[in-house]
Parts: C-alpha cells; structure tokens; sequence
C-alpha cells in the first residue's frame, strides 16, 4: 500500500516511492534517447508522468541529459512492475516506429522484473500509443500477471 499524503497545492510521496518513480524515469529516458532521437512526443510523456508523481517539471528535465543505469529496485509489487513494463512499451510505441534495440531493451527489464520472455508479444499487441482506458489496462495487467514469475 502507498500512502500518499496531500498538503495544500504539493503532493508529498514517501522517499521509497519516490526512488521507484525515480528509476522508472532513467529507464523512459533511456529508452527515448536510444534511437539517438528524443522526440518531442516521448519527452512529453515522460516529464507527464514524472508531475503525475510529484516531480517538478524541471527535475524531470534535468534526467534528460545523461544515459543512467538500469537499476530495477528489488521491493516492487506486482502493479508496480507492471506500471514499469507498460510505461516503457506505451513509450517504445508513441513514435510509431519500433526498433530492435528498444524491443531488446524493454525485453531485457521485462526479465528483470520478472516476467517471462512471452509477455513482450501480448504487451507489443495489446498496448496503444495513446491513451487506454482503466478496463483496457486493468485487463492487460490480469493477462501479463500470468507471466510473472517473481
């Protein structure tokens, strides 16, 4: 359970979260800059979710200046996990263009999380570039639980 505790006009997350968040954005940035171009539309997307969770626009930014290391913290739930892999493959679709590299890469963290290498074919058919419904993701996350192994 993530407790988030609400203060007049700022959102304040407990350290632990806001770790897992922080490494949820180096690995967005990663992928975004892998194909050497960071589009407009992939930087949009992930300073989106940086202020969703109550990081400052201008932290955000600063990410995007520097390759980071793919650290996937170890106390991660199920949802957590699974907001990880679709975050990084809605991303991976939002140019329309998919190349192997970040199919590897998303591949390679959907191991580390986990997951069995299958989950990558359901997640590449059923993940949109724009925005899902709560029952599309809800019933996305049911199916790729299945492949959890972790």
């Amino acid at each position: 359970m993530i407790l988030i505790y609400f203060y007049p006009a700022k959102l304040v997350l407990p350290k632990s979260y806001r770790m897992i968040v922080l490494e949820q954005l180096k690995l967005l940035v990663n992928l975004a800059c892998m194909d050497g171009d960071l589009a407009i539309l992939e930087r949009n997307y992930i300073i989106t979710i940086g202020k969703a969770h109550g990081f400052p626009e201008s932290s955000v930014e600063t990410l995007f200046y520097s390759t980071h290391d793919v650290i996937i913290p170890g106390n991660l739930t199920a949802d957590q996990k699974f907001d990880y892999i679709f975050s990084l493959v809605q991303l991976m679709k939002i140019d329309e263009r998919l190349y192997e590299n970040e199919i590897k890469f998303c591949a390679n963290v959907a191991s580390k999380l986990g997951y069995q290498p299958q989950v990558m074919f359901e997640l590449l058919l059923r993940i949109k570039s724009n925005e899902m419904s709560a029952e599309e993701k809800n019933s996305l996350k049911a199916l790729t639980s299945k492949f959890l192994t972790v």
